[in-house]
Parts: C-alpha cells; sequence; structure tokens
C-alpha cells in the first residue's frame, strides 16, 4: 500500500492492524526503556534494582531517552497503522499518559526518586506521540 493510501479517508478500517501498530509501539517504547535501563544498571550507572535514584543528573538521563523511546514508539504505531496514522500516534500518547499516571501516583510515596521525574513522564507522554506522529507524515519536496 502507496504512503498516501495511509492518508486517504478511502482505506477502510482494520482493526486488528490497528491494534497490532498500537501494541507494537507500546512494546517497543517499554523494552527499549527497560533494556536501556537494564544495560545501565549493569554498567553501574544507576544503582541496584530496587534502591532509590536521587540524583538529579541520573533522572535527567532516563527522562531523555524515554522521551525518544516515547517518539519512536508513537513513530512506529503512527507508521504501521492501516489509516489516521496520527490518531494512532495519540492514543498510545493516551495510552502512555495513564500508565506514567499510575506509576506517578504509586511511585511518588515510596520516595525512589525525586518527584519530578514521574511526574515529567506524565507531562511528555502526549507531547511525545504527537512528535511521533509528525515524524510520520509525508514529505513534500
Amino acid at each position: 500500500m502507496a504512503d498516501h493510501d495511509r492518508y486517504s479517508e478511502t482505506n477502510p478500517r482494520n482493526l486488528p492492524r490497528s491494534l497490532f501498530a498500537i501494541s507494537l509501539g507500546l512494546a517497543s517504547v517499554v523494552a527499549l526503556s527497560l533494556g536501556t535501563d537494564q544495560v545501565l544498571h549493569v554498567a553501574k550507572v544507576y544503582p541496584p534494582w530496587g534502591q532509590s535514584m536521587p540524583e538529579p543528573v541520573l533522572n535527567l538521563l532516563a527522562l531523555s531517552y524515554r522521551l525518544g523511546f516515547g517518539a519512536l514508539g508513537s513513530f512506529l504505531a503512527a507508521r504501521l497503522s492501516p489509516r489516521n496514522p496520527m490518531r494512532h500516534a495519540m492514543i498510545l500518547g493516551v495510552v502512555g499518559f495513564a500508565l506514567s499516571l499510575l506509576g506517578a501516583v504509586a511511585t511518588i510515596p515510596m520516595h525512589l526518586g525525586p518527584s519530578w521525574y514521574p511526574m515529567a513522564l506524565v507531562v511528555t507522554a502526549l507531547p511525545m506521540a504527537w512528535l511521533g506522529g509528525i515524524l510520520d507524515r509525508p514529505r513534500t519536496v
């Protein structure tokens, strides 16, 4: 299917493909985030799992790659969507927002690190999804 077909309203809906696109986008964000976390724990950049990480620089590092992975996941959701790519990217953003909000509510009272970190994940979920959707838009030459 040509890229321009994905932006056309004549392209039929395909729920299984939509679910696949969003699920793969989400799985990529989770796998890349946790995989990078694991590498940084093994390299002893981060403290062992379950210990607090109060250093702002390490939290900024984690936030930076999570922002990139969030945009990448939404790009994948948009790219693989059967139609309405931006809608798929933003649906993934809403899922990310909800999961980040639940994570913030659960982890802030545990004092695992600065409170701004989980709040930043909540605040940036939708903008990163939008960025991922924009990156999938066709280019005009």
